[in-house]
């Protein structure tokens, strides 16, 4: 843009340039322009920027933060303008574009810089869309705010409900891992005592098996004995010793019949003893299964847990950025009302001017007004006496072509009778006269 174009598109936002400082610019002429063309776009004043050095000095806790105060505000302000010269595309802005400006690579930038800023002015509708959008965030962030203090609390209300169950969760794993180990033992245990059931069952197989068969061999030989006292002749000796023999061995079929009664109900004792153990044994896996199931809960609630404290740190995260968004937008708000309160002034200055622009030019209006109707008088006064002129021109002329054919008149008649006596002189002197 030409010298002329800079100083007139800075002068509509106040800042007066002269053509010399253009030629010749400084650093700190340079920096202030450029501060001015990125308050007009983003808001951001060497004012806010002053609190956010302050900020920056506040966290370093230095015993000396002036030493500092320089070097930060340049970097900050060093920083935005990248930032702004990056969206008007001029990538290689650097420091030395501030602080050792070139002439006409400063009156470049400011032409890029003043391009870019009415750009941003012919882009005010989506710049206040943008505004509504920040609006409805911070409606958003309240929202959120207000979910994020809800989860907060029933946080908190977890972690004291869990340590308050954490003495009773440590009894229960504690518990939980005697139960497990003696339903283990127990395991082993009960398949020892399995097997020896099942032996047993088969050995009381066997032995009602045998006793089956010692009852029929009794039985056949009840009946021998019957056959055999039948064809026999009968001893009483014979049947003495006969008798003696097979009450003895009555006595020992009854002596092993009683053994193995007492054996059998040993068994069904031990059956008995395996059975309740068996349903001992049930019962425990049942409450292992219960166990189990409590654990899964437990930890389903600590997965739960933790997805809870996931959810309240990127929510935490969330909000610290909605805060910062919250701080930016004020920031930029209170920005957009300072530079409303300028234009509302210059438009204030711009009315009371064009008012008595306005004021003047009335009174000229009727300054003017009064000399047209003199004039006006002047003219028909004119007017008039150009009528009045022309009346006596036109009689004038009468009486000029009354005088006019009179004379000429005269001077045919003059004319005739000069003829008529040239002819006669002729004549008297014998001449030829050739009539014109």
């Amino acid at each position: 843009m030409p010298i002329p174009e800079i100083m007139a598109a800075l002068s509509e936002w106040g800042l007066s340039v002269s053509n010399e400082q253009l030629l010749r610019p400084s650093s700190d002429f340079v920096t202030g322009m450029y501060a001015a063309c990125l308050e007009q776009v983003t808001s951001i004043s060497p004012n806010v920027l002053h609190e956010s050095v302050q900020n920056t000095l506040a966290a370093l806790e230095d015993s000396h933060p002036d030493l500092y105060t320089a070097s930060i505000s340049h970097n900050f302000i060093l920083y935005h303008l990248t930032r702004f010269a990056n969206a008007a595309r001029i990538l290689d802005f650097s420091a030395k574009d501030l602080y050792l400006p070139d002439p006409e690579r400063t009156r470049f930038i400011l032409s890029a810089f003043i391009n870019f800023v009415k750009f941003a002015e012919q882009c005010a509708p989506f710049i206040s869309n943008l505004r509504d959008q920040s609006t409805a965030i911070i409606e958003e962030r309240e929202q959120v705010a207000q979910e994020l203090a809800a989860l907060q609390h029933k946080l908190n209300t977890l972690k004291a409900q869990r340590a308050k169950d954490e003495p009773k969760c440590e009894e229960l794993r504690i518990e939980n891992a005697a139960i497990t180990a003696h339903l283990v033992a127990t395991k082993e245990t009960t398949q020892g005592v399995v097997k020896d059931i099942e032996t047993l069952k088969i050995e009381k197989a066997n032995i009602i098996l045998k006793k089956e068969n010692v009852n029929s061999d009794t039985a056949l030989l009840l009946d021998n004995i019957q056959r055999t006292r039948a064809r026999i002749v009968q001893s009483p000796e014979r049947i003495k010793r006969n008798i003696t023999i097979m009450g003895t061995t009555a006595i020992d079929d009854k002596k092993a019949l009683a053994m193995q009664e007492a054996k059998a109900r040993d068994l069904q004792a031990k059956i008995t003893v395996l059975t309740n153990i068996e349903k001992d044994v049930r019962g425990c896996i049942e409450q292992l299964q219960t166990i189990e199931k409590e654990v899964q809960l437990l930890e389903g609630a600590h997965k739960e847990l933790a997805d809870v404290k996931d959810s309240l740190d990127y929510k935490t995260i969330e909000r610290s950025e909605l805060q910062m968004k919250k701080e930016r937008v004020y920031r930029q708000l209170t920005n957009a009302q300072e530079k409303l309160e300028r234009a509302q002034r210059h438009a204030e200055e711009k009315r009371q001017a064009s008012q008595q622009t306005i004021e003047r030019l009335q009174r000229e209006y009727e300054r003017m007004d009064i000399e047209r109707r003199d004039n006006d008088k002047q003219v028909e006064e004119l007017r008039k006496e150009a009528d009045e002129i022309e009346a006596k021109i036109a009689e004038h002329l009468k009486k000029s072509e009354a005088e006019l054919n009179e004379l000429l008149a005269e001077y045919w008649k003059l004319r005739h009778e000069t003829e008529v006596y040239m002819e006669t002189l002729a004549n008297k002197l014998n001449m030829s006269v050739s009539a014109d």
